[in-house]
């Protein structure tokens, strides 16, 4: 079950929902104010003050105490205490407390804790009590106070005190001291001391006091009238002297610390110091005066209990840190992670430990009243994002800050003690447009997206960092808590972390330990030269990159970058053409240049249009900002790292190796599209994917590899392959012909290892398949290997050598034998009585001629003759004739038939044909078969004359380049390349 947000179980009070703006003064008491009447709502009204202050251990000590010597027990109590806190901790707020607990006395008891005050204190109620408040930073000695009000004019807190505790009567003891400016002693003291109730003076912001009155003495006079004070008020059973005397420490002079030191060892002698609240009470504490609770809900140690929503997002939060525990502080708690959560809710526990554990030794923060007032307006601010839909925060979490706010930042500073750090948080983490933080967010993945991870780390950072005061560090492990949720992927912490450093400009890291300072880092040095890089120099070290990742590879070719088809060279071997940068796939004028270059060579055709390869890039604009990034970084290394700190010449070196390798990886991603010419003709292009230099030693290996993988490049091919595809009108095909098919015929595969060719010829000469033979000028073959093993080392790629068809080799090995006899005519008619003469001719196994000896003629309806001749008998009908040689016979057939005696119809037996001739159009679909059918018998006989007349006329007419193709292609089968036209 999703998590439910926080501002829907947890309600703000009512000015944080409403959103009005807060002052510190909302969580500064002055108990001037509350003595007039003059206080905030919440700390004027007693019944209200009660309800919203958590009774923390040593508000319960004190009060208690208070109460009970009050009420005249001098036992486990003392007359005089020491509020000895941390400038902001809670001590008016303390002070505010007895107050009102003493000037109501009994009606007090109905109020929100008292009972357990009581009960601490052992009485029954609140005694009622005489009180006096004096104030350092409120009265003011030349002046006085009244006098022209109906009251007897006081110029010096013991005047005022005694006033206060017993009226014009009580003052008219000390009367004479006060004009004179002299401490009374303890006599006259006891005297202007009420005899019928007990007296509890409170005395506040002593050194503001004593440090305006030094030049007139009276801050002496002072310091003697508190000993005389709290002697005195040691020797009553129902008198109480609570004093609260730090100044900020930041703002004392020497003479201030003289006197804060004095002062302190007198109360410290004299009365009990008191630690007003501890780190564990803290939480409760800002959980009351933020939010409103249901009074009836709160547990026997006076702490809220939470509902059952909040409940299972705290145990959520736990479990999350449970599955992750070697990933945070060791020193987190994560067994107890529940109760933590628990005791904070619905703060994240990092929220309010960063304060303890790293802003508290801050000079100026305000431990109890600074968090207040930073926390109020975070909840506030958190509050009405949450409603308006922004965000569904199970808790406020430490990266939430609204550091957007200028009125939170302006709070946060105060209490950071440093107001330079608006330019770091406004360009690096939030409060304008741009802020990195921000704008990484709203780039990256949905998951780091919906999170805000990138202004959650950044911010946390900022905090644990205590915004890079006093060299304060935030390491992984407390940013990793510090952002914990249920459903976050860890690993995402330092995928941000990662773009965060290579962004920002105040963001300083070291060894997982991060901060945020008041100098910008390298990359602020990065951005201001980046923008100094001109661009013939980023295109130049681009250049010589691509060049690098091309790495030699054997057997291939490279061409760079091309202007020109005369700049790729026409060889039969793969060459590898590397295009330029700005030569995108997406640019409309590549896939042009590619085809032109790939069918020209400068003026003429090109011959070896399938050695072509090429490597086609991308949109080039990452690959240059890459350099663009190298050379800043580099121009930097030269000129700037003797102003460098360790810290910063490490991060500079890492740097230069990380640009290094990201400028070689993007020249990889760029290059990842080769264009090569297809089996139909046409250039194709294939798309090797997401590639990556670890998939390969160069990027010419891996278009290679990509080849071989679609049988587009091979190492080798073998004999029944040449065989397979043997040019149909040769029985002899020059060496040179066969390497150069392989880079200038689509249907073969390219040829990554010519010399593998030599092997494929002798292992086919070796198996019978092919011979390999030299033609000498007169037409023989010499040398002639066939069916016998070759050495490649001995094949050469040339013009006058040649592999020859297994059926043309044997044909000069094999010794001829007759195998056929031809008759002519092969059928005829002759008269009754008459002679018809026989011609015939041997082949042998080749379709040689072979010569004859002696016939053996037979016949039916008549005689032949030794010569060849056969007289037919009278008989008329349908006859053979045979003849015979060896084993060898052929047979024909005769008729024998009388002539018409219409002369027109008499026939004569036709002589032997010398020859024939034919010309005619042969649809495309048909040329096979006429050759198959018609050329074929007759290709042995020496007797074959084929001329070709071609007539090529397309509507559109023929381009220069197609008739160029067109003379190549007949130069390449030895044949006239002139053509008409």
């Amino acid at each position: 079950m999703a998590i439910k947000p926080w501002y829907k179980v947890a309600t703000p009070r009512e000015d944080l929902r409403e959103g009005r703006p807060l002052d510190a003064a909302e969580f500064a008491v002055h108990l001037d104010h509350v003595r007039d009447g003059r206080a905030a709502v919440d700390y004027q009204d007693p019944e209200r003050f009660f309800e919203r202050t958590y009774l923390t251990k040593s508000l319960i000590l004190l009060a208690s105490q208070v109460i009970r010597r009050l009420a005249g027990e001098v036992t486990e109590t003392s007359a005089v205490f020491n509020m000895a806190t941390q400038f902001g901790g809670g001590k008016t707020h303390a002070e505010t407390l007895v107050y009102h607990l003493a000037k109501h006395g009994p009606l007090a008891s109905r109020w929100t804790g008292v009972q357990t005050l009581l009960l601490a204190a052992g009485v029954s109620a609140v005694p009622a009590a005489a009180t006096a408040v004096f104030v350092g930073t409120e009265f003011d000695s030349i002046r006085g106070r009244g006098g022209d009000d109906g009251t007897p004019k006081r110029l010096t807190p013991w005047g005022e005190i005694a006033f206060q505790l017993g009226g014009a009567a009580a003052f008219e003891t000390v009367a004479r001291h006060d004009q004179e400016g002299t401490a009374p002693a303890g006599d006259v003291i006891r005297d202007f001391l009420p005899k019928d109730r007990p007296a509890l003076i409170l005395m506040d912001e002593l050194m503001n006091y004593v440090s305006r009155s030094r030049k007139s003495g009276l801050s002496a006079q002072l310091y003697d009238f508190l000993h005389n004070l709290s002697e005195t008020a040691r020797g009553q059973r129902n008198c109480v002297l609570v004093v609260s005397i730090p100044a900020s420490e930041l703002e004392m002079t020497a003479e201030d610390q003289s006197d804060y030191d004095r002062f302190k060892k007198m109360l410290d002698r004299l009365g009990k110091p008191v630690v007003m609240s501890a780190e564990a009470e803290t939480s409760e504490i800002i959980r009351r005066r933020l939010f409103e609770w249901d009074l009836r809900a709160v547990g026997q140690d006076g702490r809220v209990l939470l509902t059952k929503d909040a409940l299972a997002t705290c145990n959520d939060y736990a479990d999350w840190l449970l599955e992750h525990r070697q990933s945070i502080p060791a020193e987190f708690p994560v067994d107890d992670g529940r109760r933590q959560f628990a005791a904070t809710y619905p703060f994240h526990p990092v929220v309010l430990s960063v304060f303890e554990r790293k802003w508290q030794t801050l000079p100026r923060f305000q431990q109890t009243r600074g968090m207040l007032r930073l926390l109020a307006q975070w909840v506030s601010n958190a509050y009405l994002s949450g409603f308006k839909g922004a965000h569904r925060d199970g808790l406020i979490g430490l990266g939430t800050a609204p550091l957007d706010d200028p009125l939170f930042r302006r709070a946060m500073f105060e209490q950071l003690g440093e107001d330079r750090l608006e330019g770091a948080i406004t360009t690096d983490i939030i409060g304008k447009p741009d802020s990195f933080a921000i704008r990484l967010d709203s780039t990256a993945v949905d998951t780091i997206k919906k999170a805000r991870l990138h202004r959650k780390v950044a911010t946390s950072i900022f905090f644990e960092s205590s915004g890079g005061q006093q060299h304060k560090e935030a390491s992984l492990a407390e940013i990793r808590l510090a952002v914990a949720e249920p459903g976050l992927e860890i690993g995402n912490v330092e995928t941000v972390l990662e773009e965060l450093q290579t962004n920002c400009y105040f963001l300083t890291s070291h060894n997982n330990r991060y901060r945020f300072s008041l100098t910008p880092n390298l990359n602020k040095l990065l951005s201001d030269r980046r923008a100094n890089i001109k661009p013939p120099r980023i295109e130049e070290r681009v250049r010589a990159e691509v060049q690098k990742v091309f790495a030699s590879q054997a057997g291939v070719e490279r061409v760079y970058f091309p202007e020109r088809s005369n700049q790729v060279p026409d060889r039969p071997v793969i060459a590898i053409v590397v295009l330029a940068p700005d030569q995108g796939l997406g640019d409309a004028q590549t896939l042009p240049f590619i085809e032109q270059v790939t069918r020209d060579y400068g003026n003429s055709g090109r011959t070896y249009k399938s050695a072509l390869i090429w490597s086609i890039p991308e949109a080039a604009a990452g690959l240059l900002e890459e350099a663009r990034k190298l050379l800043a970084w580099q121009d930097i290394d030269e000129e700037e790292s003797d102003r460098l700190d360790d810290a910063q010449r490490l991060q500079l070196a890492q740097s230069l190796k990380k640009s290094e390798r990201d400028l070689r990886e993007a020249v990889w991603r760029t290059y990842k599209t080769i264009g090569l010419l297809g089996r139909d003709n046409q250039i194709r292009t294939i798309d090797l994917g997401l590639v990556h230099s670890s998939a390969a030693d160069s990027l010419a290996g891996l278009i290679l590899g990509r080849l071989r993988q679609d049988d587009e490049a091979v190492d080798a091919v073998n004999a029944n392959f040449l065989v397979r595809n043997w040019p149909p009108a040769l029985t002899e095909w020059s060496t040179k012909s066969v390497r150069d098919a392989f880079f200038a015929s689509p249907r073969f595969p390219r040829l990554l290892v010519i010399d593998k060719l030599k092997d494929t010829i002798a292992r086919g000469v070796a198996s019978g398949l092919i011979a390999y033979a030299g033609k000498t000028p007169d037409g023989r073959y010499d040398p002639f290997v066939f069916a016998q093993d070759l050495d490649a080392a001995e094949i050469e790629f040339s013009d006058d050598l040649f592999i020859v068809t297994a059926l043309e080799a044997k044909k000069r090995i094999e010794p001829p034998t007759l195998k056929y006899l031809e008759v002519h005519p092969d059928h005829a008619s002759v008269e009754p009585g008459k002679s018809l003469a026989f011609t015939f001719k041997g082949l042998d196994q080749h379709g040689q001629e072979y010569p004859l000896g002696a016939l053996n003629w037979s016949a039916t309806g008549g005689e032949m003759t030794e010569a060849g001749v056969f007289r037919a008998g009278d008989e008329e009908g349908d006859y053979t004739v045979s003849a015979a040689c060896g084993m060898t016979r052929a047979t024909v057939r005769i008729g024998v038939k009388r002539q018409e005696t219409d002369p027109v119809d008499r026939r004569k037996v036709p002589p032997a044909n010398p020859g024939i001739n034919w010309s005619g159009q042969v649809p495309p679909q048909k040329w096979m078969n006429f050759y198959t059918k018609v050329l074929a018998k007759f290709v042995n006989s020496g007797a074959l004359t084929v001329r070709v007349n071609v007539a090529v006329s397309p509507p559109g007419g023929l381009s220069a380049q197609q008739i160029e193709e067109f003379k190549a292609a007949l130069s390449e089968l030895g044949l006239a390349s002139t053509v008409d036209g």
